[in-house]
């Protein structure tokens, strides 16, 4: 692999000192031991559960040539090449502001209560389309997530797109003044979090704060369909930032004649000098948002819109965020949406509404587990459910958590076919209702551990033949 970076540029970006390294450069940065490459470098960062330390002598056998370390914990590991700075996490923030320092790249950056990945995935296909890009992988959109993806932009990047989430006012604000985007897209603004703020109102501030980072002369470009929309925009006004808003009504792009299709899903955009047919790979009023926000951004920092457009007409869900999986027998299989990955009361009908348009030959059976993190109002929030799980005409309905025993009670006692604690105790249960030409979905916060019962449903049944 061609060289990242040299040892004295990591050595100057992170304050650190050189013990023992015989490398003259790195090829690629990881937290992890268990996927270091060959000529890596491996940093050790310590988290709540485990501590990156412990795992230095490991990812050297693994071919890193140098681990990045805390000083307070160099002492331990004296013999092995390493670079001590005072904190290892701070020194990767100090590699990735480096990285952007030398970077010439167009650089989008993606927040919002719902579809943060999803709409980062639609950016990532389009920019590549366009020209040489890198991007967030995973959810990769944390403390350490985000100067992680930053620090491994290499220095030739044209395009770059980070997605960066939250838990808590004041977390977006440094990660975005890292990034220094020239666009900022925040998606939506929902109940998502909620036990740790005050109000919905409350998320929308800590959402804003992406604005904070955004280049002089950069742009906010903000989902129109919530409650928060004109707080958003004022808060980007207030930053300097031309705004663009986008959405099913009223926006200054419009989304209109949305259609499921067999390919997906398309609509007609209208405003900002725009009138095109906009086409995707995966149905949902929602995941077309997501791809007109990522035709929008991306042509804010200059892609070719025709070029995006041929880019998202193959655009597909992530796994774990709407991916459709066909199961068993060509003629008559199992159709599973994984939507395992998260859960908010936004999201939650967003799916249903689109598992409610799917056909299906069989059963709709849905696996619904708790939304978490939705404070004092969560009880609420889970019964609110019962009208849109009725809407999605499913036939049987399974339940996992005690937040969505609250919406079993809700339900006509026939459609509920269990309900359990925790998702081991009805698996086996699932696997054995689900038969070809059934559609099953499953939507949980990602604490529920619903891809679990994915995995066992797809290792079950096997892909399509």
């Amino acid at each position: 692999m061609p060289a990242l970076y040299d040892i004295a540029e990591v050595v100057a970006a992170t304050g650190g000192v050189a013990r023992d390294v015989a490398a003259k450069t790195v090829s690629s940065i990881s937290i992890d031991s268990r996927e270091i490459a060959a000529g890596g470098l491996f940093v050790a960062i310590k988290g709540e559960n485990f501590d990156g330390h412990d795992f230095v002598a490991k990812a050297i056998e693994a071919g890193a040539v140098a681990a990045l370390v805390s000083k307070d914990k160099a002492g331990d590991l004296s013999g092995l090449p390493l670079i001590v700075a005072e904190d290892a996490l701070q020194g990767l923030y100090g590699l990735a502001a480096f990285s952007r320092s030398r970077s010439q790249a167009r650089i989008i950056a993606v927040t919002g209560s719902v579809g943060k990945t999803s709409t980062k995935e639609a950016m990532r296909l389009a920019l590549e389309a366009n020209g040489k890009t890198h991007a967030s992988i995973k959810s990769f959109n944390n403390h350490w997530g985000v100067p992680l993806m930053l620090a491994r932009m290499p220095a030739d990047t044209e395009f770059g797109v980070f997605e960066i989430g939250m838990s808590a006012a004041g977390e977006i604000t440094p990660l975005s003044v890292l990034v220094r985007p020239h666009v900022a897209v925040v998606t939506t603004v929902a109940p998502a979090h909620l036990e740790f703020f005050a109000s919905e109102a409350a998320i929308a501030d800590a959402k804003a704060e992406i604005f904070s980072g955004v280049e002089p002369g950069g742009k906010a470009i903000i989902g129109h369909d919530h409650a928060h929309v004109e707080r958003l925009v004022d808060a980007a006004q207030a930053a300097g930032l031309e705004t663009l808003t986008y959405g099913f009504a009223d926006a200054d792009v419009t989304i209109a004649d949305y259609r499921t299709t067999h390919e997906g899903a398309a609509g007609h955009i209208e405003g900002d000098g725009l009138s095109l047919e906009v086409s995707i790979a995966t149905a949902g009023r929602h995941m077309l948002a997501n791809a007109v926000a990522a035709l929008l951004a991306v042509r804010a920092v200059g892609g070719d819109v025709q070029k995006t457009l041929t880019a998202l007409a193959v655009h597909g869900a992530p796994e774990g965020r709407g991916a459709a999986i066909l199961l068993g027998d060509h003629a008559n299989p199992i159709r599973l949406i994984d939507e395992s990955y998260n859960a908010n009361p936004t999201s939650m009908r967003a799916a249903l509404e689109v598992f409610a348009q799917m056909p299906t030959p069989g059963r709709r059976v849905l696996v619904l587990g708790d939304m978490r993190e939705l404070g004092a109002a969560s009880a609420d929030y889970h019964t609110g459910l019962a009208e849109a799980v009725i809407a999605a005409r499913p036939d049987l309905v399974f339940v996992v958590g005690d937040h969505m025993a609250r919406l079993a009670d809700a339900l006509p006692a026939a459609l509920v076919a269990g309900r359990a604690q925790a998702v081991d105790e009805i698996a086996q249960h699932v696997l054995e209702t689900l038969a070809p030409g059934d559609s099953v979905m499953l939507k949980g916060s990602n604490g529920v551990r619903l891809g679990a019962l994915v995995a066992r449903i797809r290792d079950r049944f096997g892909e399509k033949k």
